[in-house]
């Protein structure tokens, strides 16, 4: 079975927003978990330790090329919408051990299609980084990458 087939990143450098939209071949529930669990989201992205559960949860993210990164769930509607806020700041060239003013927001919106679930990451708040500019690149490409990974995690259990 072929892997899902998924557009590139969508960068507006006018909002200051980095989007991708994915089409998984997975039920919602199953994409839901992926995008919530910590125990699923180190599965497919960075390692990720939550203390306590729902909104105003905090923790880290571990990604073996980066290191640490402090990490806080704002947003938390099942199984549709999930926000995380993260503290990195990749142009500053070290990651950021608190979340500060420079920190982005990621969300996760889910949506039941034919033949599985339409994810969409929006990733926001880049107008307050150091170099907007070099860090939505960063994670535009940051997104087709792991995204692409969730994708064949969730197809080839399918």
């Amino acid at each position: 079975m072929s892997m899902t087939d998924n557009e590139a990143s969508v960068i507006d450098e006018g909002t200051f927003t980095v989007r991708r939209t994915i089409r998984i071949a997975a039920p919602i529930e199953k994409v839901w978990t992926a995008v919530t669990a910590p125990e699923h989201i180190s599965r497919w992205f960075g390692r990720t330790v939550l203390d306590g559960a729902g909104v105003g949860a905090t923790g880290t993210i571990t990604f073996p090329e980066y290191g640490s990164v402090p990490i806080r769930v704002e947003v938390l509607d099942a199984p549709r919408t999930v926000s995380y806020r993260w503290g990195n700041d990749d142009a500053l060239g070290h990651l950021r051990d608190e979340l500060d003013d420079r920190s982005t927001v990621f969300t996760f919106t889910l949506e039941p299609v034919p033949d599985g679930t339409r994810l969409t990451v929006v990733e926001t708040g880049f107008d307050r980084t150091s170099d907007p500019a070099a860090n939505m690149a960063s994670h535009g490409e940051g997104w087709v990458a792991e995204l692409d990974k969730l994708v064949a995690l969730l197809e080839g259990d399918a």
